[in-house]
């Protein structure tokens, strides 16, 4: 029986989406695909804005909406883009996310560290052109950019992209944080592209300048809100402490794929290799990981033996989060062993278990670095110009990278 590939999806941010390509819809019936519905846009920013639930699957799909359209507006204007050259860059885009793990960051900085999501999902991608027969390999060169007309690539990853295009809108939608809503139709609707780079016709320069201000205000009331960052300093210690336990040789409730990935030192050779773990190859494994698999055994190490473990398990399930002061000066010495006191104290942990309860860092936010990857406004008389001076505004403030530090700890000391 032939199965009807042009699908349309009905999409809360942009509407009707249709599918255009039987690629593209065998790629978004794929099981690596499909595993995106249950991985978080924004992995523990629900806790601090409720409606924040939507998936890396509905970001990758307004993302291939938003790459179509750019591809069909740069056609226009004169831009040559085969149609092989369209479906590539459209699979790059569809599958740009296709490596994160559970609650995206999370496992970066915990159980897989020194692995980038962006390693991953070449592997991956890599992978799925060995079971398409090669149907990938444009997407691939397009997303490592490799391939000779370089303004593809910035549309997959640069500083003004689809991919940012519709996280800033897509997230401010879910969170109701209406700081975050751009123009991204008028955007799209004034690139062009000149000596193989992308630029924007100066009559979008101030929708330009809007999606600058709007990503950064959603970097520092989203992305860097400080209850967020206290909940997912909070997993990531989770994470580790349940496989410094596994590495000592402690059996810990999980499932079967986050138990490999707790009970060894994965790398990045070993899922190149495609290892073998639970009868399959390393990367299968991975690619079955999922928020469920963490949330699901983060439940039960409440009740475990360790009483690290099951401290950290039961503040981050019943959302007792660490007390978090944000302050634009590093702590000193002396405000920071106050806290360890009253960690030592409280809880009577040493030296090598401190970094449990007493997480000291800082976060940086700049919405716009100039330098190589630059964004371009296409001036009336043909020349081109770096948007820091062709703007009428002083955008330097963006670019200027702002450092602020933080020390989170339990809310059971009582410090001010």
């Amino acid at each position: 029986m032939k199965i009807n590939k042009k699908k349309i999806i009905n999409d809360p941010v942009f509407g009707f989406i249709t599918i255009q390509s039987e690629l593209i819809f065998d790629l978004i019936e794929h099981p690596y695909f499909q595993r995106l519905r249950r991985i978080k846009q924004l992995g523990l920013s629900c806790i601090v804005f409720p409606g924040a639930n939507h998936t890396r699957f509905e970001h990758a799909i307004g993302a291939v909406f938003l790459m179509r359209s750019a591809i069909n507006d740069l056609r226009i204007k004169g831009v040559d883009v085969s149609e092989e050259e369209a479906e590539a860059v459209t699979v790059a885009i569809l599958l740009h996310d296709v490596g994160h793990g559970p609650f995206s960051h999370a496992l970066e900085y915990s159980i897989v560290e020194g692995l980038v999501h962006e390693d991953i999902s070449v592997l991956l991608m890599e992978d799925l052109n060995r079971q398409f027969d090669g149907r990938l390999s444009m997407a691939i060169r397009i997303f490592k950019n490799e391939y000779p007309k370089r303004f593809l690539h910035q549309l997959v990853a640069s500083q003004l992209d689809v991919d940012r295009l519709d996280y800033l809108r897509r997230d401010s939608f879910f969170t109701g944080v209406i700081e975050g809503v751009i123009g991204s139709d008028r955007i799209i609707r004034m690139l062009n592209v000149r000596n193989d780079e992308l630029v924007v016709e100066a009559k979008g320069i101030y929708s330009i300048e809007k999606f600058l201000i709007a990503r950064r205000l959603m970097y520092w009331q989203v992305y860097l809100h400080k209850t967020v960052l206290s909940a997912e300093f909070l997993l990531v210690n989770v994470l580790k402490r349940a496989k410094e336990l596994s590495l000592s040789g402690v059996r810990l409730f999980a499932t079967p794929a986050l138990s490999v990935f707790l009970e060894n030192k994965v790398t990045l050779e070993q899922l190149r290799e495609g290892e073998n773990f639970l009868g399959r190859p390393l990367l299968s494994v991975f690619a079955s990981l999922e928020d469920d698999d963490v949330i699901a055994s983060i439940k039960q190490w409440q009740y475990e033996k360790d009483p690290i473990l099951a401290y950290l398990s039961s503040c981050l399930i019943n959302r007792r989060l660490y007390r978090i002061k944000l302050q634009d000066k590093e702590f000193t010495d002396s405000e920071l062993t106050v806290i360890r006191k009253g960690i030592s104290a409280r809880f009577q942990v040493d030296d090598s278990e401190m970094g449990y309860f007493l997480v000291h860092d800082s976060i940086t936010n700049n919405a716009y670095a100039a330098g190589d990857n630059r964004i371009n406004i296409l001036q009336k008389d043909g020349k081109i110009c770096e948007i820091n001076e062709a703007s009428d505004i002083n955008l330097s403030g963006l670019a200027h990278t702002v450092r602020k530090y933080f020390v989170c700890y339990p809310k059971e000391l009582d410090i001010r």
